[in-house]
């Protein structure tokens, strides 16, 4: 805590995500082999048609700043996209462009959350929800579910844990970090209870959308009765493997989409202009063109769940998106490995970074005290590789 510096940021979290990639880069600066599993980036290079939409950019001399809430024509690929891929109809005036999908949320906390509004968020859930909602002077509020059901929170946990202060409730699906996947019949069921409470804006978190093995991908703004207080989030940088191209877009209630464009004009401005024309293109074209990378995931999830199964302590379950598998290792609390003493997840993460090489996240970051985050999206190579090295450490 240094008095020089806010409250804010003194309060603030660091990323546990960022901060576990660090530690395992400066690992790797000192001459040590190590396995980075904690990341959510896919390795595969951004697809040519994608590459070649920003080259074309380039040649086309695109350079000056981008109006606030992104181009025109690429809010009509949005809007497009949505109608094919979701069922929803936006206007151009409902869609915002930002600096990737996590200023999307952040600009939604700003514009959404006074002091003491309460957050809802269904546990696990991914690292930056709980310090965004702070920042903005919101309340995170947990809903806690456990593997046995999927990490998937019930209608009746739900409506418990409303109350007259509650604001917000914020979601992924696919989820980060449990790659749990809600089936229509499930947020439906969500869906009843929440049409109970006209005031709850339900923020929807889609960037893995694309990346599901179970089948059909629903979106609550879907549903008749919660379209106009539900915000779609979205963006390239899981299933066209851009991330580093930070381009986040939202499908909202016009007067949300116009207080996003409103802050984000005194936050950043608009997103890159190369970024956003490239965005136009992999927008424009069907998802038949990255299906390559979904199987890839698939096959990943399915060689990982496997070779977990062998490593005594493991709990775990078959996520249905996204590329991460959550088991539950409390199992190792209260054991001493290699001379330590293993009393919470963070010290079993950091344990298979210092003993194994591989980089993993606590799930204490993201709402759960029992597991950690491991990402496959990785070689399958390095898969191989980090498992075994798991496996010995512990043995």
């Amino acid at each position: 805590m240094n008095p020089k510096l806010s409250r804010r940021v003194n309060e603030m979290t660091t990323s546990a995500t960022l901060a576990m990639a660090a530690k395992a880069r400066e690992l790797k600066e000192q001459g040590k082999n190590i396995i980075g599993l904690s990341l959510g980036e896919p390795d595969f290079t951004i697809p040519e048609f994608v590459k070649e939409a920003a080259i074309e950019a380039i040649k086309q001399d695109y350079h000056s700043y981008s109006p606030v809430d992104g181009y025109g024509d690429l809010k009509k690929a949005i809007i497009t996209k949505f109608k094919r891929d979701n069922n929803l109809d936006y206007k151009p005036s409902q869609i915002v462009v930002s600096t990737g999908a996590k200023q999307s949320l952040a600009n939604l906390a700003q514009v959404l959350l006074n002091e003491g509004d309460e957050v809802l968020l269904p546990a696990p859930y991914w690292v930056s929800y709980a310090d965004i909602s702070l920042l903005s002077g919101g309340i995170p509020v947990e809903i806690p579910a456990k593997i046995e059901t999927d990490f998937k929170i019930t209608p009746e946990a739900l409506e418990a844990a409303i109350t007259p202060k509650t604001k917000m409730m914020i979601y992924s699906s696919p989820c980060n970090p449990s790659g749990s996947v809600y089936s229509k019949e499930e947020l439906r069921a969500l869906a009843d209870v929440l049409v109970k409470y006209p005031d709850i804006i339900v923020v929807s978190d889609e960037i893995y959308e694309h990346i599901n093995f179970v089948g059909e991908h629903v979106s609550m703004a879907a549903f008749e009765d919660m379209y106009d207080r539900t915000v779609t989030v979205n963006g390239v940088s899981k299933a066209y493997s851009m991330t580093g191209w930070r381009i986040g877009y939202i499908g909202a209630p016009e007067y949300i989409a116009k207080a996003c464009n409103k802050m984000q004009g005194q936050i950043t401005s608009g997103a890159n202009c190369i970024a956003q024309r490239a965005t136009i293109v992999a927008l424009e074209n069907p998802p038949s063109k990255i299906q390559y990378m979904i199987d890839a995931f698939k096959e990943r999830r399915k060689l990982i769940l496997e070779l977990l199964a062998a490593i005594p302590g493991f709990k775990t379950n078959e996520p249905e998106g996204a590329f991460y598998v959550f088991p539950d290792i409390s199992y190792y609390f209260g054991k001493t490995l290699k001379g330590k003493t293993i009393n919470t997840a963070e010290d079993f993460a950091m344990f298979l970074l210092e003993e194994a090489g591989v980089a993993t996240v606590t799930g204490e970051a993201f709402g759960d005290d029992n597991c950690i985050r491991i990402s496959y999206a990785a070689s399958e190579s390095d898969i191989k590789e980090a498992m075994r090295r798991i496996k010995e450490a512990l043995s």
